[in-house]
C-alpha cells in the first residue's frame, strides 16, 4: 500500500508474514541492504504513523515497522484480552525473521516504546541502540488494587466492546485533529487512509480491535520494568514532548515528572531530549527535528 499524497517523499511497501500464528502486516521504507531501524507504533495507532519522520531522514535506512497484533492490517488474535508479553514475543519473532543475527536499532512510540524498552533489557545483546518516544510506562499500582481490577475486567467481559464508526474518511481525519490540534489537514488526511477503512455499511471503522479498550486485569508493576531497564546495555535516546498529555493519568505535572525521572534513572546510558512545540504524537508534530536527532544518535 502506498499513498499519493503530494508531500510524501518516501513511499512505503507492504509485506504480510506469519508470526506466532498471526498474519502480520509489516511496512518497509528504504532499500533492503541499508542499515535497519525497527519501529513500533503506539496504542490505537499503525505503522504508517512514522511516515512524516521517515520523510525527513537524510541517510539511507531500511525502516521496518509492523502493525502490532490487533492494529492496522495485522490479524487480531480473536481473544477478549491482550497480554503485554505477547508484544515482546512478536518483536522477538520479527527480529528473528528479518535480522536473525546481531544487534539492531530499535525505536518505539508510547506503547511501542514500552515494548522496546522491556525487550532491550530482556535481550540486551539484540539491541544496538534504542530510541524511546514517550514510553513512560503506566501509573504505579499497589497490590491492594488487584481485587477491584479483576472485578472491573470481569464486568467488562459481559459486554462486547465497540469502537465508534464515522460517516466518511474526512470525519476520521477530523477526529485525528481533535485529538491532536497540531496535525495539519494534509497529515490528518494521509493518516486517515491507514487508520481506517470503509465497512459493508458504508461507515468508516478504525483499524483496531475493540478488545484493546478492555481494562487489563494485570497491574502494572513498575519495579519489574525498572529491573529490565537496568539491564539495557545499548545507548538510549529518550524524547519527551513539552506539551505531552500524560499528566492526566500520571498525576499532576510536577509529581508525574519526578516519577518519570525516577524511572529513567535506571537506564545506564541515557540521552534526554525535550521536544518543544509538540504533544504526545511528537513524531507528527516535529518530524524533522526527531529525524535529525535520531540520525545523529544512531550514527555517532
Amino acid at each position: 500500500m502506498t499513498s499519493t499524497h503530494s508531500s510524501i517523499i518516501s513511499a512505503s511497501r507492504s509485506e504480510f508474514i506469519q508470526i506466532r500464528g498471526l498474519q502480520y502486516h509489516v511496512r518497509h521504507w528504504g532499500e533492503p541492504d541499508a542499515p535497519v531501524i525497527f519501529m513500533l507504533h503506539g496504542w490505537m495507532d499503525v505503522s504508517a504513523s512514522f511516515q512524516f519522520m521517515v520523510d525527513h531522514f537524510t541517510q539511507d535506512w531500511h525502516v521496518i515497522a509492523p502493525d502490532l497484533r490487533g492494529f492496522g492490517l495485522t490479524d487480531a488474535p480473536g481473544t477478549d484480552a491482550y497480554w503485554f508479553p505477547d508484544y515482546l514475543g512478536d518483536l522477538d519473532a520479527l527480529l528473528d525473521h528479518y535480522v536473525p543475527d546481531g544487534a539492531v536499532n530499535l525505536l518505539g512510540h508510547s506503547m511501542g516504546a514500552n515494548v522496546v524498552g522491556l525487550y532491550a533489557g530482556t535481550r540486551p545483546e539484540r539491541v544496538r541502540k534504542l530510541v524511546n518516544l514517550e514510553g513512560f510506562g503506566m501509573p504505579t499500582t499497589h497490590p491492594k488494587q488487584a481485587p477491584g481490577r479483576y472485578r472491573k475486567w470481569l464486568d467488562e467481559l459481559r459486554q462486547q466492546p465497540e469502537l465508534r464508526t464515522y460517516a466518511s474518511q474526512s470525519d476520521v481525519a477530523a477526529r485525528l485533529q481533535k485529538t491532536n490540534p497540531r496535525l495539519t489537514n494534509e497529515r490528518a488526511a494521509f493518516l486517515s487512509e491507514f487508520w481506517s477503512r470503509e465497512n459493508a455499511e458504508g461507515r468508516w471503522e478504525i483499524l483496531g480491535d475493540p478488545a484493546h479498550k478492555q481494562t487489563s486485569p494485570l497491574l502494572f508493576r513498575v519495579e519489574e520494568v525498572m529491573a529490565c531497564w537496568e539491564q539495557i546495555t545499548a545507548p538510549v535516546l529518550w524524547m519527551q514532548a513539552d506539551d505531552t498529555n500524560v499528566w492526566h493519568w500520571m498525576g499532576p505535572k510536577e509529581e508525574g515528572q519526578k516519577e518519570i525521572d525516577r524511572r529513567l534513572a535506571h537506564i545506564p546510558d541515557l540521552q534526554k531530549e525535550m521536544i518543544m512545540d509538540a504533544g504526545h504524537m511528537l513524531h507528527h508534530d516535529q518530524p524533522a527535528l526527531l529525524a535529525q536527532l535520531i540520525e545523529a544518535f544512531l550514527l555517532k
